[in-house]
């Protein structure tokens, strides 16, 4: 890395207050204003639906407060990658980081960036999907595709300037959202409460049953035994992945200053806000929306959370709020949430490109630092990937399909919290696990409960991203072999 053209180490320039803005701007994304639609179909239950989000909340919680213990003995560039390398092998460690790259980081993106640009299109029309720009040679390219890529390739440039300049963007970004979240819950729970819906909702907070359309026609199933067990889990699929990219900030460690403070308690503060937010959120809906409804009304309040058009849950609570403009209003929010939160992700999701191409195992120029001390290469290499899922249309599918892995690495990763007390006793450990090991083993057993019950009752969610794990076997020893080759001629 001792080049003219390249800086020779990351700068340490995020703060604590920067660290937890990259915790909050990840995951607050899109879904928490869309996804309880879903999960009010499934569950039937205001009960069950804010209990979905609390457990969500809690695992996610502890699943932070077991990585701060990482963190802090390994302040590495590329996070939850590194740790993974060292309690496993490296082995493991590259299905980590080619899963990451490959789908859940850059897939995430790019369904974010389409919410952009749909979102987008709510202000201004000519941008949306139904503009077709291009239909030829299999392609059909829609403005809001174009949107959306526009939207990656400004982050990206922004992200290529320096750490500085992407931590701006973050901070101002992330705090406005807040700000704003938190406008939609004093404004839902306090000052526009609708009595009516707020009453029925909690009138009956357990009867649980599932919402199931059939040619227009709704037909209630009851739920309970191990019918409400299944559906509660395959429910948290769409409230894992808004609770999601927390661990982000584990990737910047060689950017962050006091990383052994900074970070553990940056995953703390940040991911106890987004539960809280979270939370409240659904209760402002609940607030002002019936749970039930009829998919067939065109008036929001009838509609209710179950059958809010396209699912958007925050956009009828809006209208609910503000009237006619509540639509318009939604839009800006969304807007504003997904950029930032696509900074967050950009910005992280190169340094494990960058840590992996450090050991040999991604494109070399990957590993180098640009003239503003940051991964230049990875950055721009994610950054087409991730618009070529845009274009692909398939992100969607491969965020639903990796669910799974997703879960997998973190229980082996919090499985390492154990591995590496017993492997590196003396190693210096600022912060240790709370609860340990109550906490981390309950964390284990709920996600390995929820990994079962989609293997059995979600098959689709389950097998596709097994085969995308299980396609970087070859891939690494590709990439170990052609280190050893680079090796060897060096030598």
């Amino acid at each position: 890395m001792n080049s003219t053209t390249t800086g020779s180490e990351f700068k340490r320039g995020l703060g604590l207050f920067d660290s937890t803005m990259i915790v909050v701007g990840s995951m607050v994304g899109s879904g928490i204003f869309i996804v309880s639609a879903d999960i009010s179909r499934t569950l039937g239950s205001t009960g069950y639906l804010l209990l979905t989000w609390i457990v969500t909340g809690l695992m996610t919680v502890i699943a932070a407060l077991s990585y701060g213990e990482l963190a802090g003995m390994m302040p590495r560039v590329g996070g939850q990658y590194a740790y993974l390398r060292e309690a496993y092998n490296p082995f493991i460690g590259f299905l980590y980081g080619w899963t990451l790259f490959l789908v859940i980081q850059t897939g995430t993106i790019a369904a974010v960036a389409m919410a952009f640009g749909k979102f987008t299109a709510v202000l201004f029309p000519v941008l949306g999907e139904q503009n077709i720009l291009l239909n030829a040679w299999g392609l059909h390219i829609s403005a809001a595709q174009c949107t959306a890529i526009a939207s990656l390739v400004i982050l990206t440039g922004i992200n290529m300037f320096g750490l500085q300049e992407g931590k701006i963007v973050q901070n101002l970004f992330t705090s406005t959202k807040i700000i704003a979240l938190a406008g939609l819950i004093v404004l839902g729970i306090i000052f526009q409460r609708n009595t009516q819906a707020f009453e029925s909702n909690f009138s009956s907070l357990w009867n649980a049953a599932s919402a199931v359309t059939a040619g227009g026609i709704v037909k209630i199933l009851p739920l309970s035994g191990l019918a409400l067990f299944a559906a509660f889990g395959a429910a948290m699929v769409g409230s894992l992945f808004s609770s999601d990219a927390w661990n982000n900030i584990t990737f910047t460690a060689g950017e962050v200053k006091n990383p052994r403070r900074n970070i553990p308690l940056s995953l703390a503060l940040g991911v106890g806000i987004v539960t809280l937010i979270y939370i409240l959120c659904n209760v402002s809906y609940l607030s002002v929306l019936p749970l039930s409804g009829n998919p067939q009304s065109a008036a929001a309040a009838e509609r209710g959370i179950q059958f809010a058009a396209s699912d958007r849950v925050g956009t009828a609570a809006a209208e609910q709020i503000f009237g006619i403009s509540g639509a318009l209003i939604m839009a800006i929010l969304i807007m504003i949430s997904t950029f930032g939160c696509n900074n967050g992700l950009i910005l992280a999701g190169a340094r494990v490109s960058y840590a992996m191409a450090k050991d040999g195992l991604f494109f070399k120029a990957a590993g180098k630092l640009n003239r503003k001390s940051v991964p230049g290469a990875a950055l721009i290499v994610q950054g087409i990937w991730a618009a070529i899922l845009c274009l692909s249309g398939t992100y969607g599918n491969l965020l639903d399909y990796v669910i799974f892995a997703v879960l997998i690495f973190y229980i082996l990763t919090i499985g390492g919290v154990f591995i590496l007390r017993k492997k590196l006793p003396d190693a210096d450990r600022p912060y240790k696990t709370f609860g340990y090991p109550v906490l981390p083993a309950l964390y284990i057993v709920l996600a390995a409960a929820i990994s079962i019950d989609l293997l059995i009752y979600k098959p689709q969610y389950t097998w596709p991203g097994l085969i995308i794990v299980l396609l970087g076997i070859p891939v690494y020893f590709l990439w170990r072999k052609k280190g050893e080759q680079q090796t060897a001629n060096d030598e």
